[in-house]
């Protein structure tokens, strides 16, 4: 059985993959970046949310010597050119403070027509393999961004994100809901052919 080692000490994110791996019949053993506590956690200097993931991957396959998936992934605002993009964790400028970064962007958008609100959710998982070999895929999940937050649910911009056919936001789907059709979902499932294809 192969190990394969997720970059992330997020055990939903461990959960899901998981999940994911076992529906499509690959029995490949995941763990997450605890199971190797003395690698440290790789900055994030990539210019795009593929560069990310990419570097992730890559410094967990060189220093364990297994194959290494990772991901990256954040809210896209059409009007704003993409942004907050890869800085969407940190768009108010504190790393990972929810609240500030909604109400930043909410602030931002203040003047912004409903049909000029469209964004979408953006996640790239990659694989890559000791050797060096590589490959990206990316999942997207698309709405309009409301006026006010409704829901509970999820985290970050999930209570601001209307899905296309919805009238919930991220925030009012169950986490099965969500799973189902989130970018990062997409991202992940998007990888089983590539697992199969470099590890079977």
């Amino acid at each position: 059985m192969t190990r394969l080692i997720l970059a992330t000490r997020n055990a939903g994110k461990i959960t899901e993959l998981r999940a994911i791996l076992a529906e499509a019949g690959l029995d490949h053993e995941l763990v997450g970046a605890d199971a190797y506590p003395e690698i440290p956690d790789v900055k994030e200097t990539g210019t795009t949310f593929a560069e990310n993931a990419l570097l992730k991957a890559h410094a967990l396959a060189q220093a364990t010597g297994l194959p290494a998936v990772a991901d990256d992934s954040g809210l896209c605002v059409d009007i704003l050119g993409g942004a907050p993009g890869i800085f969407s964790a940190r768009w108010s400028g504190t790393h990972g403070d929810d609240q500030a970064n909604l109400d930043l962007l909410l602030a931002q958008l203040g003047d912004i027509a409903p049909p000029h609100r469209a964004a979408h959710f953006a996640c790239a998982a990659a694989l890559a393999l000791p050797d060096g070999t590589e490959r990206v895929v990316e999942g997207r999940l698309p709405g309009t961004l409301r006026t006010t937050p409704a829901g509970t649910g999820g985290f970050g911009y999930d209570p601001i994100l209307q899905l296309d056919g919805e009238t919930r936001t991220c925030a009012e789907l169950t986490p099965a809901e969500k799973n189902a059709i989130s970018h990062r979902g997409k991202a992940f499932r998007g990888l089983v052919p590539v697992v199969r294809e470099l590890l079977s």
